[in-house]
């Protein structure tokens, strides 16, 4: 009974945590209302205040699932049990940011300590399980605002800790037991992170040359999984639409590409084993005249195996440099503990041959300029896109598929992380979709063309080389070790801080 009682004392506290979390979840797109972030960080620690631990996990635990069940509900297209879990899954990251934060709000600075611990939170979110899922970093809803070219400087992670930090501060002019000294200083930091920000200039500036790359998206049959087992239609729709292309550059009424780049997924046949795949492209690059970039799914290494790659596939040589995507989607590309699951969960067949991953890094010399290649979710692993662009990548390509989602928001969401690589870069960023959104981002994030979805476009885009790297590549990834090292400090500090007081 008394457990009850606690329990409905808690409900409150609850509600008012999932409200932040619900908050946070439309800062991000298709919602774009970035500023609720310094609204949700303030109504959770709320929540947390004054409570312990074990109160703190479940408080913690109602913030999370909510923030993930709303923001990810495109999962539901392959399932609802699938967006559940997945919202249970990370949620449980911030139940344990809950039940550390209640101790780390008692330290004296623990205006540094919860937005370090923040970040250690997104760490984890983006390690494990089973590689991660970087989807819910606060940097990402800040891609369209002055905020956001701070990602040039501090990386993703240093951008997460200062949004978490104006959230802090917006806490701390709240809280009661702050002092109004506190709360003073907090409000004066806070106004001059937001408008320090807005003074910063990202340069457009290429180093003196240019290259032009055609960007097709021919566009799938159907929509969420209508389209699978369409394969050839999808790689004819993309034959066509580079056909057309040339048509146009014929005709004087589009310049002529140095490349072309077809998204992920343009064939899921594999076009070394596949007669009428080959012939499908061969026509392509030989129509166009310069290389094509392939998104194709091959087959191998070993048997019921397979790769998602970009090909460069020459009007002269055929088929050269190969660059296989590195982080696979668990439960979309291949199944974890796929002995176990396969008997029981009947819908995994879908997934059909088990993807592994890829080894190296996307840099792809072509012609005389370098392109970084990433592959759909994985643009949203920090070191995919540091290994590509310090393997000497003067432009960056994504070759993505969402076609599944079309129409969910989550093509909303993938575009804006890719804005925010193109700052964090200094790089032009290139995407291919098979039926949207492609687009071109320049170096500062602006956006020089968009694609609608569900539709074909083509876009010839005249792109500035890039070869110095910004402050975020240079540092690589130590603001993120440095600020969830401090995270970790502030733990250790509250908890023998708690040992001590009950000792006391």
């Amino acid at each position: 009974m008394d457990r009850l009682k606690a329990l409905g004392r808690l409900l409150p506290r609850i509600a008012v945590a999932a409200l932040g979390g619900a908050a946070l979840a439309f800062a991000f797109a298709p919602h774009n209302y970035p500023w609720l972030t310094i609204v949700a960080v303030p109504l959770l620690l709320v929540a947390l205040n004054g409570i312990s631990m074990k109160a703190g996990f479940l408080v913690g635990a109602g913030f999370g699932i909510t923030y993930y069940a709303v923001m990810v509900p495109w999962l539901s297209v392959i399932g609802g049990d699938a967006a559940i879990a997945l919202a249970i899954l990370e949620g449980l990251f911030y139940a344990v940011f809950g039940l550390f934060a209640t101790r780390i709000l008692k330290l004296r600075l623990w205006v540094l300590w919860i937005p370090s611990l923040w970040v250690a939170t997104e760490f984890a979110t983006a390690s494990v399980p089973f590689g991660g899922f970087p989807w819910g970093r606060l940097a990402w809803a800040f891609a369209d605002q002055p905020l956001g070219r701070l990602a040039a400087y501090v990386g993703v992670a240093g951008l997460s800790f200062v949004v978490a930090l104006l959230g802090v501060f917006g806490y701390a002019v709240l809280r009661r037991t702050s002092g109004v000294p506190m709360r003073a200083m907090a409000l004066v930091a806070g106004l001059v992170i937001v408008f320090g920000s807005s003074l910063i200039h990202l340069s457009n500036a290429s180093d003196g040359k240019t290259v032009k790359a055609a960007i097709v998206q021919g566009n799938v049959p159907g929509k969420g999984l209508e389209f699978l087992g369409r394969a050839r239609t999808v790689t004819k729709n993309h034959l066509n639409a580079t056909l057309d292309l040339e048509k146009a550059v014929q005709a004087g009424k589009e310049p002529k590409p140095d490349l072309v780049i077809w998204p992920e997924n343009s064939t899921d046949i594999d076009p070394y084993k596949d007669a009428e795949t080959r012939a499908d492209i061969e026509q392509a690059v030989k129509a166009v005249g310069v290389p094509i970039l392939v998104g194709a799914v091959t087959e191998g290494p070993g048997p019921n195996e397979r790769q998602t790659t970009g090909i460069v596939w020459d009007p002269n040589t055929g088929p050269g440099q190969r660059y296989a995507k590195r982080h696979p989607v668990p439960f979309g590309e291949y199944i974890p503990f796929r002995k176990q699951l396969l008997p029981y969960i009947k819908r995994l067949e879908m997934i059909g041959a088990q993807t592994i991953p890829g080894k190296g890094p996307g840099v792809m010399p072509i012609r005389g300029v370098t392109y970084g290649d990433v592959i759909c979710f994985e643009l949203a692993y920090d070191n995919v896109i540091r290994d590509v662009v310090k393997g000497g990548a003067q432009v960056l390509i994504v070759q993505t598929n969402n076609a599944t989602y079309t129409g969910t928001g989550q093509p909303e969401q993938q575009f804006a992380i890719t804005r925010m690589r193109a700052i964090e870069t200094g790089r032009e960023v290139l995407i291919a979709s098979t039926s949207g959104i492609s687009g071109v981002i320049r170096p500062d994030g602006t956006v020089e063309h968009k694609s609608a979805e569900g539709t074909r476009d083509v876009y010839v885009a005249d792109v500035p080389l890039k070869t110095g790297q910004t402050l975020a590549t240079k540092l690589g990834g130590w603001p993120e070790w440095v600020l969830t090292g401090l995270g970790l400090i502030g733990l250790v500090l509250a908890c023998n801080t708690g040992r001590s007081r009950r000792k006391g």
